[in-house]
């Protein structure tokens, strides 16, 4: 028997097969597709009643997508290290570091060397958390924040004699990095322009959400978005990615069976740094121009959940990303008016959530979902715009609900996180 058929015995149970008679069906292509022109029918529907009509422009979809990619980056760090086995808190500090990096040599040889060079402060971080937790066995939590707070630190320090000596440059700010190309498809983005301004029901919004797709778009913004794909194949569809989910489901049993546990380890974990400082040099270099001290602000734990809302798996995981940043660009974009607008989106959906429940005979949840549905129409219709501070705070709302919703159908590698010494499998 190979060691890649070997290894699968590890990882069968848990990672590939559903437990027998209570797996979930996989979705298909059609099914992904029909609850996509669901979305966007009940999207349709709340921009027609609120009348804010930027929700689904094509404005409002590229923002949103360029919000996104910082968290949807994020949030892949932590799948690879966490599928391996290593949690990663320290996400944020690895996006801190690769947001100063990125900028540094951003501004002084280009923009594409500021990608590489802030990927690899990233890497530099993740070297740091795989030295901490893989080799020394130190908690993988007390790393990572001592990762992030280490980052902060030392970001502010060199600061201090590099950008604050530099022209238009301060302690806190650097220089500005010149910016990459962006792309806009001709004639195709006028268009589905000029028909999304229509506001024609359902077709205006799927000519917003098309056009977002194919206009002002960055070249790392593509870049950011094959990755998705391409690690679900290097992860799921190689015997590289099989050995190192193992070392996340039962390194025990994966070390009996032949594979370096501490070598796949410490691979994920420095792909896990490298892909937060990608992030952090998206922000730096794309979404400012500039390195800011605290430009993260929290998207490394953001990517995170997202994370954990999609199950670690990277389709969910980018479903997260698009939610976190649909609601940042919201608040961007109209502000109160657009916030407004999802609280009546949030009803409905609570109203769907109440049927569904009723249909499993799950009495209190409908109940709670009703009341909560009740509560949030009175809200809509009691008032025009939302307080400042709430429109603020939408993201980070979002993402508490997003994980409390979703948390009774997740199931993480059954060792992330456990203490693992070599030669415990033999």
């Amino acid at each position: 028997m190979s060691e890649i058929e070997s290894t699968s015995t590890v990882t069968a149970a848990g990672a590939t097969a559903p437990a027998k008679g209570g797996g979930r069906r996989k979705l298909t292509l059609p099914v992904i597709l029909l609850f996509v022109a669901g979305g966007l029918l009940l999207f349709s529907l709340v921009r027609a009643v609120s009348g804010a009509d930027d929700l689904t422009s094509v404005g409002q979809v590229s923002g949103a997508l360029q919000l996104a990619v910082p968290i949807g980056l994020a949030g892949l760090g932590g799948l690879w290290a966490e599928r391996a086995g290593v949690v990663n808190i320290g996400l944020e500090g690895m996006m801190i570091l690769g947001t100063w990096f990125g900028a540094w040599a951003g501004y002084q040889w280009g923009p594409w060397t500021g990608v590489a060079v802030g990927i690899l402060g990233g890497a530099l971080g993740g070297l740091i958390h795989a030295i901490m937790t893989v080799t020394f066995n130190v908690n993988h939590i007390v790393s990572g924040v001592a990762i992030t707070i280490l980052a902060t630190g030392a970001t502010r320090y060199l600061s201090n004699f590099t950008f604050a000596e530099a022209p238009g440059g301060s302690s806190k700010q650097s220089p500005r990095v010149e910016g990459i190309d962006r792309i806009t498809v001709p004639g195709l983005s006028d268009w589905l322009g000029d028909l999304q301004e229509k506001h024609w029901f359902f077709v205006s919004d799927l000519a917003g959400l098309l056009g977002g797709l194919v206009t002002n778009l960055s070249v790392l913004t593509v870049v950011a978005l094959l990755l998705v794909p391409g690690t679900w194949w290097v992860l799921w569809r190689t015997g590289f990615g099989l050995r190192l989910r193992s070392c996340g489901e039962n390194p025990v049993a994966a070390e009996s069976l032949g594979v370096n546990v501490y070598k796949y380890k410490y691979i994920a974990v420095l792909v896990s740094g490298a892909l937060a400082g990608l992030g952090g040099a998206f922000l730096a270099i794309v979404s400012t121009g500039i390195y800011q001290e605290g430009q993260t602000g929290g998207r490394g734990y953001i990517g995170l959940a997202a994370m954990i809302f999609g199950n670690w798996m990277p389709g969910g995981l980018a479903l997260g990303a698009g939610l976190f940043g649909f609601t940042d660009s919201l608040k961007l974009r109209g502000g109160a008016e657009n916030v407004h607008a999802m609280l009546l989106l949030l009803a409905i959906l609570l109203v769907f959530a109440c049927a569904w429940t009723l249909y499993k005979k799950k009495y209190t949840a409908a109940v709670v979902s009703a009341v909560f549905s009740a509560v949030l129409f009175l809200w809509y219709s009691a008032t025009d715009v939302l307080p400042s501070q709430f429109v603020d705070a939408a993201p980070y709302v979002t993402t508490l609900l997003v994980l409390a919703l979703s948390a009774q159908r997740l199931r993480m590698p059954k060792a992330n996180g456990m203490p693992y010494k070599k030669g415990q499998g033999k």
